[in-house]
């Protein structure tokens, strides 16, 4: 079989997205010899490329817009080109911070008060006004990021009422619509979830403990700067909790084949979701890849089973 692994892109994720798929192609060769897997940026000429090799599945390890969006697995899709991952339209919730944690809420699950401000919002009815209302109603402090995106880009946690309206402008560089939530503390995790024959798996939660006390983009990806335990240093049954929201947050999303959900557990053992990401890094510093570890499951026997069920 020929795969294709898309890496790359235009995002701010770029980076981090070629290590991403580097890493998955490496493991696949691995685990698949008898497989053609190759890498390939998207470009312009992308589409006549797929329309003419037609590869059997294609792994989208796109970060970031046009990555998680859902506008490549819509091309995909169109095309009826296999893939790995959710459909275009549940990427696209998930995508979307807000209406994933409207979904995730409405559904009784626990996720920190918020308010989403686009850019045009924020300008037309003045700033200050505006922002002092959000203060007003989510108090302090509270963490400012886009509303769509990842990698902790654009994202801040502010602690004075002084700092908001710079957090907002850093925020709105990565999108037009800016999420503003109510800071929960306790202990970050991550959980991922994938599907095994006809049940999902969630695994352990990877517990993260920042260097400098905010999990950002520095922190996600230089080695030494942040501190992992998988599994997270939690109470079995606050364990098992952060697992059930992983697998709820799936499923209530409609989300497919995998996924990692982002989460705090406050003092009273109580876990928050934060956000899911339908495309989770694969880097050597990425959160799935630990937790996959610790279940001693290769990247590339998870990749390779997934492939396979796709093209069934």
């Amino acid at each position: 079989m020929q795969i294709l692994v898309l890496a790359g892109g235009l995002s701010a994720e770029r980076d981090v997205s070629l290590r991403s798929g580097r890493r998955v192609a490496e493991s696949l060769r691995r685990e698949r010899p008898d497989w053609e897997v190759l890498e390939r940026d998207v470009d312009s000429t992308l589409i006549p490329h797929l329309r003419a090799q037609r590869p059997d599945c294609v792994i989208p390890l796109l970060h970031g817009a046009a990555g998680e969006d859902g506008s490549m697995r819509d091309v995909l899709e169109s095309l009826r080109i296999p893939f790995v991952g959710s459909a275009a339209s549940a990427s696209r919730l998930a995508f979307d911070k807000p209406n994933a944690k409207h979904v995730l809420a409405a559904a009784g699950i626990l996720t920190p008060p918020h308010v989403s401000m686009p850019q045009t919002t924020f300008r037309e009815l003045g700033a200050a006004a505006v922002l002092d209302s959000v203060v007003e109603r989510l108090g302090l402090p509270l963490v400012v990021k886009p509303a769509r995106g990842g990698s902790a880009l654009g994202m801040s946690i502010v602690r004075r009422a002084e700092d908001v309206p710079a957090a907002m402008v850093a925020a709105f560089a990565y999108s037009d619509t800016v999420m503003l939530e109510s800071f929960i503390e306790g202990t970050e995790v991550a959980i991922g979830v994938f599907s095994r024959e006809e049940d999902l798996v969630a695994l352990s939660a990877v517990e993260i403990v920042p260097e400098n006390g905010i999990y950002d983009y520095a922190a996600r990806y230089t080695a030494g700067t942040t501190m992992f335990y998988c599994p997270a240093r939690l109470d079995d049954d606050v364990a098992e909790a952060t697992q059930a929201l992983a697998l709820n947050a799936h499923l209530l999303l409609g989300l497919t084949h995998l996924s990692r959900t982002d989460a705090i557990v406050d003092g009273d053992g109580r876990a928050w979701f934060l956000e899911v990401n339908v495309a989770p890094g694969m880097t050597e510093t990425s959160l799935l890849p630990q937790a996959l570890s610790e279940a001693q499951i290769g990247v590339g026997s998870l990749f390779s089973e997934l492939v396979e069920r796709v093209t069934a």
